[in-house]
Parts: C-alpha cells; structure tokens; sequence
C-alpha cells in the first residue's frame, strides 16, 4: 500500500493538472466511488489544487468541493495523454477523468480496493481533524513528537509510527526503516527512550521520509508513480523484508516479528 512517499511523489507529477478543467468521467467500477452522481458534479469543474492527506490524494475543485482518493493496495493514477474511452485495451483500468488540456488522468486498480469519494470543504476539514500530525507540516516538532510519545509511552516504537491518529502517513514499510535509522529497537516500550534517543528517533522520520520521496518512492510490487515508473528506493531498504539476510553492517542475521499483526524487521545487535 502507497504510504507517505509514494502519495507525495504522485501528488508532485500531478501539479502539472493544476488548473486543467474536467470536461468528462467514466467508470466501469461504480462501487469505488462512494458518491453519488458524481461524474455530474465533477463536469466543467477546474481543478484549482492537488495536496497530500495522509495516505490519500485530495483534489481540490473551483466548487469547494474536493475529490479524495485513497489508492489502497494495487491503485495507479496516471497522467495519460493518450487514453480514449473509445481504446479502453489497457487492463485493470477502472475510471478515467477526461481533462481539457492534458487529455486524460486515469485510474487502474488490479485488486479493485481502491476509492473515490467527492466530499465538502467542511467535511475535508473534519477528516483532517482525524489525522496525526504530518511529519512534514510546521507542527512535526520535537517538543509536539516528544509529547506525543510521552501520551502513548505504554505503546512501542513500531506501533506509534503506524498509528495514523498520533502520526499520519508512515506504513510498515518506513514503519521498519526508521527505527533501524535511528538504532533503536521497534519493541522498544516508549517510556524507555531517553530525550536523546527520541531526538534521534524524530530526526530518523524526517531522514528517511524525505530520501525516500526524493527517490521518488518504494516499488516492491504495485506501486508506479503518476507517470507509471517506478520508484527507487526498494533499493535503500535495510531491514524491511529482510528476514534471514544479513545486516549490512555486522552480519547479524535480521528478525522479523510482528507487532499489531504487522511483520516488523530489525537488526537484533545494530537496534538496542
């Protein structure tokens, strides 16, 4: 599933349709979209802008209203400038929104778990409400991390970055990544980390984050960024799906266990 890099990446190809007009949409998987009449509303709308929340892609429409899609496992949105509803051969296509200026964007999905919703501006902000905080936003402070570990202390480390009510946008893949980062252990109990290793753990999100977006993206499986390529930095990974392998920097074979019925990977002697 898509987690915080790989949405922002396709959120970045998408800015090209800023402004773009939707002139028509068309599906042949109608229990995606949880709206109704919603190729009616969308026509004739502009967009005006296209962010990240969480996991999910939001378009924000000239009518206040906002479209917001949330790729789930195997869901592609690509900028297609070639697509007709009259050569539809490309399988797993599901939904096309026709543009006025760049053709087509088009929505593929192999498992068909993926949806779209239309909602307000006011139900946007109330969803919004739900969320933890972005790690990219102005409030991802160490005082605000610091706080909300202290509020979760009886939690672990892999745990609270997967929760999507305290820090929004990490799955199980960075989920790994980052304790290893910061050589901490993912079953480390939150009350045991030092000031100093919280630092380093709060330091270790925005490092790896960050690489992972520049490297447009972790394509173990289905992900493809909005142009349909993949991305590169399934070959940065150090410890996630790793299991048996040695660690690349003391040999140590790594763990895997699970944590919230989630595999968890980790260096047993590099994370203490």
């Amino acid at each position: 599933m898509p987690e915080l890099p790989e949405v922002q990446t396709i959120v970045n190809d998408l800015q090209i349709l800023t402004g773009d007009t939707i002139t028509g949409f068309w599906t042949d998987f109608e229990k995606a979209i949880k709206t109704r009449n919603f190729k009616k509303a969308l026509v004739g709308e502009k967009i005006k802008s296209i962010k990240r929340l969480s996991k999910n892609i939001v378009i924000e429409l000239s009518s206040n209203n906002a479209i917001i899609i949330h790729l789930k496992m195997t869901g592609k949105l690509l900028i297609n400038k070639q697509v007709s509803t009259n050569n539809l051969q490309q399988k797993h296509l599901h939904h096309i929104f026709s543009l006025k200026k760049n053709n087509a964007l088009v929505f593929s999905d192999i498992r068909k778990f993926a949806t779209l919703e239309l909602i307000s501006r006011d139900k946007l902000s109330e969803i919004e409400k739900t969320k933890g905080v972005d790690p990219f936003s102005k409030d991802f402070t160490l005082e605000t991390f610091s706080k909300i570990i202290t509020k979760h202390k009886n939690k672990n480390i892999k745990s609270i970055l997967m929760n999507q009510a305290a820090i929004a946008g990490i799955g199980n893949i960075y989920a790994s990544e980052i304790p290893y980062d910061a050589k901490l252990n993912p079953m480390r109990k939150l009350s045991s980390l030092t000031s100093t290793e919280i630092r380093l753990l709060h330091h270790s999100i925005l490092k790896i984050l960050t690489k992972a977006i520049e490297m447009r993206g972790t394509s173990i499986s289905d992900y493809r960024d909005a142009n349909g390529k993949k991305g590169g930095f399934q070959n940065q990974l150090k410890v996630y799906g790793k299991a048996g392998k040695k660690c690349h920097k003391c040999d140590t074979i790594i763990a895997k266990e699970t944590v919230e019925q989630r595999s968890t990977f980790y260096c047993p002697t590099c994370q203490k």
